[in-house]
């Protein structure tokens, strides 16, 4: 619209973001209106918002995962004040957020205006990402399973490994959210030795305790035998969890991971989901990834 003007978010903004957050019902610790993770994106990526009539009315975050032409810009964030919708708001931060990437991705929510408005940026929608919660105390790690702490910095050179992508400064913002703890999580049933098959970083305490992301040691070099499980994706999940204090946990899970038949078995339900959507089919593996719903 033409009175919809967009451009680069300043910590001035700060207040304006916390408040379209909550006014789109958004809650969690690490959102729009926490000034550590919109900072975080600021420096690692880019956020913006969009000004109506001289007021922000919403604001918008992408991060670019990956380096050269396999690079994908992922839509961690865009959230538009609810009394400014049926503007282009949305669609005016989006063509600033996602111009000149090829390869898109994003985690939506299912308001009926979203997915029209992402499919007319050429990402379509493949699977949907569970938000399961449940009992920790009801899970048991598979035998020669563990889970420890580990450095942050330990853990994105075990990523950066696997996959070729330096991740490294979100470990380390991920690590200083309240109540959250590095860990890797390894298996003595990898070749016959013990090996380190996912890291990642879980909350210890607070409503979003459980695991936040989790990175799993590919397929080839990370297989599980006598676990009783589908894959070593699903044994690490249940470790990471099974060693988090009693009461409820929360884990996101793509619906086809093989840990969701083993949650679902323990007592975890289906408390909400997002659909994940990007250019094509295969940027992440929905029988292995744990992902971050607003980093991928």
């Amino acid at each position: 619209m033409p009175d919809t003007q967009v451009r680069a978010a300043e910590e001035r903004d700060f207040a304006s973001t916390a408040a379209i957050t909550l006014a789109t019902d958004q809650h969690d610790e690490w959102a729009g209106g926490n000034p550590a993770y919109v900072r975080h994106l600021m420096n690692h990526g880019r956020v913006v918002v969009a000004e109506v009539a001289g007021r922000v009315t919403g604001f918008g975050a992408t991060q670019r995962i990956g380096t050269g032409p396999e690079a994908v810009t992922v839509l961690c964030d865009l959230f538009v004040d609810p009394a400014a919708h049926g503007r282009g708001v949305g669609r005016a931060m989006l063509t600033e957020l996602w111009s000149g990437a090829r390869r898109k991705q994003t985690f939506s929510s299912r308001p009926a205006h979203a997915l029209p408005l992402y499919t007319s940026f050429g990402v379509d929608a493949w699977w949907p990402l569970l938000y399961l919660r449940g009992e920790p105390g009801r899970l048991a790690a598979p035998p020669g399973w563990r889970a420890e702490a580990a450095g942050a910095d330990q853990a994105a050179a075990y990523e950066h490994d696997w996959t070729g992508i330096d991740r490294a400064a979100d470990y380390q913002a991920w690590a200083a959210r309240p109540g959250a703890e590095t860990v890797q999580v390894s298996s003595d049933q990898v070749r016959g030795e013990t090996a380190v098959v996912a890291v990642g970083t879980v909350l210890r305490s607070g409503p979003e305790t459980g695991i936040m992301r989790l990175a799993t040691r590919p397929p080839a070099e990370g297989t599980a035998e006598g676990t009783g499980l589908d894959d070593s994706a699903a044994a690490a999940v249940l470790t990471a969890l099974a060693e988090l204090a009693s009461g409820s946990a929360n884990v996101c899970l793509p619906g086809p991971h093989p840990a969701v038949r083993a949650l679902f078995a323990a007592g975890w339900r289906v408390t909400d989901f997002d659909l994940f959507m990007a250019s094509e089919p295969g940027m992440l593996d929905p029988r292995r990834a744990v992902p971050s719903p607003s980093h991928g």
